[in-house]
């Protein structure tokens, strides 16, 4: 046991975090507020029968991570099929980078994004070429 089931991503503005979640990475969401108690959407990432897990975004409750400050929770790392288009339509939705792609020999490219709600975010590209 311990296998990490769900996340929650915390957002000031939900409907720019909807926009880009769900542009870039295909993600959809259904409105859990009412069971929550605050507006949440859950978040579904891809198909069942992929390995990953489903979230939720939830609305924040007090101030944003400011910039540059050391990582306060976990680090979400998103799978990808092409890290640099990924990236583009990252910096496109208002997205920026934290730490650019980097190459994790033999096994994948990996870098940081910060979403547009100021949270740290992986990608992570699987490539046996990278080098």
């Amino acid at each position: 046991m311990g296998r990490v089931v769900h996340f929650e991503i915390h957002v000031d503005d939900m409907e720019r975090a909807k926009k880009f979640y769900g542009e870039i990475f295909g993600w959809t969401f259904e409105d859990w507020s009412a069971y929550a108690g605050m507006p949440y959407f859950g978040a579904t990432t891809g198909d069942a029968d992929q390995m990953g897990i489903n979230g939720a975004l939830m609305q924040r409750r007090g101030p944003a991570p400011q910039p540059g400050q050391p990582m306060n929770g976990f680090a979400c790392t998103i799978g990808v099929e092409d890290y640099d288009s990924t990236e583009a339509k990252i910096l496109e939705y208002g997205g920026q980078i934290a730490l650019p792609k980097y190459a994790l020999p033999g096994m994948a490219w990996q870098g940081y994004c910060i979403d547009t709600e100021g949270n740290v975010i992986g990608i992570h590209q699987p490539d046996p070429n990278a080098k």
